[in-house]
């Protein structure tokens, strides 16, 4: 399968839908705690992860003059593919936003699908001028150095509380964020939109009127009788 297929399937799949699949493996820590939409949601945005870390502050490391540093959040993200989706660990951190207008319309300009991150962003209004979509715990008006220092990129991080390696899978809509471990991204584009369809029918079911038990979960029966629908409409 194609990475533009596969893209394409986690489109269509809800991280409501992905988490519960991901469960179903064993892994129960994929959704970040704390990033949620800063603008309407247009759509879910897919892409494989491209990661940024800060630490806590060290006043010889935080300064302005940081940001002309060979390893800086701006050479980051002349780093950034395209399609990619920025991951930036910020330790939650929500009185120093990490990245403002000008950094997010560079990373628009390189084609960066989504950034997201467990820490704050500054400089809202130009920020969603730049029209790239970003899931972050909210804003504040300082800079990233008055309380981060950043360490670099495309090595594993923690955020919201999830494990992030490099080119794992992101996938962000209303919910929030979700990681799926580049191991497990072919089985769930399998079997996810198997779920997908089963909850679907369910849902046409209680709109019927059809009551919860031996329905959600299905019973032996209720699970032929989903197939059997599936069959009938292939």
């Amino acid at each position: 399968m194609t990475e533009k297929e596969l893209f394409e399937i986690f489109r269509g799949l809800s991280t409501a839908t992905i988490t519960t699949v991901l469960l179903k493996k064993g892994l129960r820590n994929v959704w970040m705690r704390g990033p949620q939409p800063l603008q309407p949601m247009k759509q879910r945005y897919v892409g494989r992860a491209f990661t940024l870390r800060f630490v806590p502050a060290r006043e010889d490391l935080a300064t302005p003059a940081s940001w002309a540093s060979p390893r800086s959040t701006r050479a980051a993200i002349e780093d950034m593919p395209k399609g990619t989706i920025a991951v930036v660990d910020a330790m939650g951190v929500r009185d120093a936003g990490i990245f403002g207008d000008i950094l997010c319309a560079r990373m628009a300009q390189r084609g960066v699908a989504a950034l997201v991150t467990d820490g704050v962003m500054r400089d809202l209004a130009g920020v969603l001028d730049t029209g790239l979509p970003v899931f972050a715990s909210g804003v504040a008006a300082p800079p990233s150095v008055a309380g981060l220092t950043f360490v670099g990129w495309q090595e594993p991080i923690g955020c919201g509380g999830v494990a992030v390696f490099p080119d794992d899978l992101i996938v962000v809509d209303g919910d929030g964020a979700v990681v799926v471990p580049k191991a497990f991204v072919e089985v769930i584009a399998q079997e996810a939109p198997d779920q997908e369809a089963l909850e679907a029918w369910i849902m046409d079911e209680v709109n019927g009127g059809a009551v919860l038990p031996g329905l959600y979960p299905p019973s032996a029966e209720n699970k032929a009788r989903f197939e059997a629908s599936r069959s009938s409409t292939r």
